[in-house]
């Protein structure tokens, strides 16, 4: 078991949603990239499979909480409120259900809508994020609905590896 790498991915997944406030487009993305891999590196490392989803799910939830907290400062407060509601009773479901069935029911607009805007805030300022978003509203929405739900289906319903899926495609 590698406890080092455990403990320092696990410290990583809880803090860095912290400077969200502070850095919301940096630390959003890196959030997202190291919430891509920490099950290929917490799993190898020897962490228990249902130990590593119930830590990854609360890591996840402060994200969550921390992406709400951010958000209620911002001109999109009610779409944040909302997908935070949305996922929160998903995750609340996992929890008592151990069922992953239920993220593709609620799945986790939140980040994808946070990363939208915040990305939108980095290249075209935050002056002029809130009118860009309101401009391309459907499209914006209509790629977080199909980003979503293909990952949900894929991560927690058909529990596939992406990229296995798409090299089987190509055989």
């Amino acid at each position: 078991m590698n406890l080092v790498l455990i403990v320092v991915v696990i410290a990583l997944k809880f803090l860095l949603p912290v400077l969200f406030l502070r850095f919301p487009f940096a630390a959003g993305w890196a959030n997202w990239l190291l919430d891509s891999v920490d099950g290929d590196l917490l799993i190898p490392a020897g962490l228990d499979n249902v130990l590593y989803q119930n830590l990854d799910k609360s890591a996840d939830w402060v994200g969550y909480l921390f992406i709400f907290i951010w958000g209620w400062r911002q001109p999109i407060r009610r779409e944040i409120a909302a997908t935070f509601a949305l996922r929160t009773v998903g995750q609340a479901l996992f929890f008592v259900t151990q069922n992953e069935f239920v993220f593709f029911c609620f799945p986790n607009l939140l980040e994808p809508l946070f990363l939208v805007y915040a990305t939108i805030a980095r290249f075209r300022g935050w002056d002029r994020v809130q009118a860009i978003y309101r401009a391309r509203l459907v499209w914006i929405w209509l790629g977080i609905l199909v980003y979503k739900f293909q990952d949900e289906w894929f991560t927690h319903v058909a529990n596939v590896d992406r990229s296995e899926f798409v090299q089987r495609l190509l055989r």
